[in-house]
């Protein structure tokens, strides 16, 4: 099959996993330029991307000797596709997603699914992770988004490690979600 399907990247980078439940974990990121929202705190420059193939993504992988790729944004469901996946298939595929599309056609692809929600609009019912910025959400935002679908791990991160008191109390006050701080943040790493 002839594959011309070219991916808008933001940046490929080796680094470690800052959030959630793969804290400290090595990965690849590929982070994908573009987003179907328009957040304030959103930490991309959609502006700036080069245009890949999925021949090229891989073989930029490569050069690492690691196993895991997370594909993260802007907004990686925009763009992703099964031929993309496949040529990833030797890695541990994460994406960290809005949860904004549905991933039903490709979700046996991923190793790891994290919905990190800006809004109610969720079309991905399924997630190993629900990953909620606290950017001012409350005990019954926390029900109206584990009621959006089947989410096997729920975390509560402040907003640019800002609002963590403020954060550590929902935790606290809420049976079943974890603190997920911003690691490479205050380790100050990419």
């Amino acid at each position: 099959m002839w594959q011309f399907m070219k991916y808008e990247i933001n940046e490929i980078f080796y680094s470690i996993q800052g959030e959630g439940f793969h804290t400290g974990t090595p990965a690849i990121f590929i982070r994908f330029s573009g987003c179907n929202l328009n957040c304030n705190f959103c930490d991309t420059d959609h502006k700036n991307y080069k245009t890949m193939t999925a021949e090229q993504i891989k073989k930029e992988c490569e050069q690492y000797n690691c196993k895991t790729v997370i594909l993260t944004g802007g907004e990686p469901s925009l763009q992703v596709d099964k031929y993309l996946l496949n040529q990833l298939r030797n890695y541990n595929i994460h994406i960290e997603t809005n949860g904004t599309i549905s991933l039903s056609r490709i979700e046996h692809l991923f190793y790891w699914i994290t919905i990190s929600p800006k809004n109610y609009n969720i079309k991905q019912t399924f997630a190993h992770e629900l990953k909620l910025i606290n950017d001012n959400i409350d005990s019954d935002d926390l029900k109206k988004y584990r009621s959006k679908g089947n989410f096997l791990n729920h975390y509560i991160q402040p907003l640019s490690n800002k609002n963590v008191k403020k954060t550590i109390d929902l935790v606290k006050g809420e049976k079943g979600w974890k603190l997920s701080i911003q690691m490479h943040k205050i380790l100050n790493i990419q």
